[in-house]
């Protein structure tokens, strides 16, 4: 189905200053120089390339700096690219865009430091993500650590594995709202996974820690709580949790596309 599926790339300033940004002397992380570009340049390439892919929504408190960097004004320029102010955090300026302007559904979410991100990552999330009311994409530790055991994630342990984030998120439906507002209250402690847990409710914090729940199940759970329907992409591409978070990402992401 060509274009059904309306992208919004996070390119938004977190409130302390970003050592990537700072070592780099950009506005943004965003226009960080990753392989020699920056490195926003290739998820929304891939985003738009893509043929599920209509619109992209770029979430930003700074368009200015990416209309005036001549290795970004492409973004400004492009007919199915649009910018839109950012807040604070990512659930808070979702919801705010949800109230100020009818968002056609699907929305798929994604960030601007997911440089490896592709064509196949989004082949495999597009079709399994279609249908949910919300769903995740995750990357199982040896999934990962098969490719690349010097990568160091953030992980969440459950009965099926130990995942990490894959920095790609499906909004199906108006359902979600209540999700993201949920998400918004827990965002700051977003690298703290108990606390994350936590307020999906006791008995998702409890399986947790005594390894007696799925995180597949977990999330079928969560989302019948919610009254929708919640889903784990399981990526098979170890490179999915890979991000421009820190300077040894940004050594590793660099190799990873010198290999290509």
């Amino acid at each position: 189905m060509t274009g059904t599926v309306t992208a919004i790339l996070l390119a938004g300033a977190r409130p302390i200053p970003d050592p990537l940004a700072q070592a780099a002397g950009v506005a943004a992380k965003p226009l960080a120089p990753v392989a020699g570009e920056p490195m926003i340049n290739r998820p929304a390439r891939a985003l738009l390339d893509h043929p599920a892919i209509g619109e992209v929504i770029i979430l930003t408190q700074r368009a200015d700096a990416f209309a005036a960097d001549p290795a970004t004004a492409w973004l400004a320029a492009h007919p199915r690219v649009r910018f839109e102010k950012g807040g604070q955090g990512i659930a808070s300026s979702l919801l705010a865009m949800m109230d100020a302007q009818a968002l056609p559904f699907p929305l798929l979410l994604t960030t601007a430091d997911h440089v490896l991100l592709d064509r196949a990552m989004l082949d495999q999330f597009v079709s399994e993500a279609r249908g949910a009311d919300i769903a995740v994409a995750m990357v199982e530790r040896e999934t990962l650590l098969a490719r690349y055991p010097q990568s160091r994630r953030t992980w969440l342990k459950f009965r099926d594995g130990w995942w990490s984030g894959a920095n790609i998120f499906w909004i199906g439906s108006e359902k979600a709202r209540r999700l993201i507002a949920l998400w918004q209250e827990v965002e700051q402690d977003r690298k703290k996974g108990w606390k994350v847990l936590a307020a999906f409710g006791p008995m998702a914090l409890i399986g947790a820690l005594l390894r007696i729940s799925t995180l597949r199940g977990g999330m079928a759970r969560i989302g019948r709580r919610f009254g929708l329907t919640a889903r784990l992409v399981a990526m098979t591409s170890a490179e999915a949790c890979i991000d421009a978070d820190k300077a040894e990402d940004v050594t590793l992401i660099e190799a990873i596309l010198a290999a290509r």
